[in-house]
């Protein structure tokens, strides 16, 4: 996983709404999928506009953003 700057807000029931993230320097705008939270922290499903589809995470011990490398292991029935 590679650390990356993110921009969000927080809603008051607790959901996260990523506005871009801060990859190599450059800020990029994504759009939002799902969030859940599980042991690791609170995972967010994005797009970049090119299309790539990725997971970030946000660690609840840290308060540090990562993007996962690869797929998502996130199971969506």
């Amino acid at each position: 996983m590679m650390f990356v700057g993110v921009e969000c807000t927080f809603s008051a029931n607790g959901t996260i709404s990523v506005k871009r993230v801060q990859l190599g320097g450059v800020w990029q705008v994504v759009e939002q999928g799902r969030q859940w939270v599980d042991g690791n922290g609170r995972h967010i499903l994005i797009m970049f506009a090119a299309g790539q589809a990725q997971e970030l995470v946000l660690s609840s011990d840290t308060l540090t953003w990562q993007l996962k490398s690869g797929k998502s292991t996130q199971t969506v029935v």
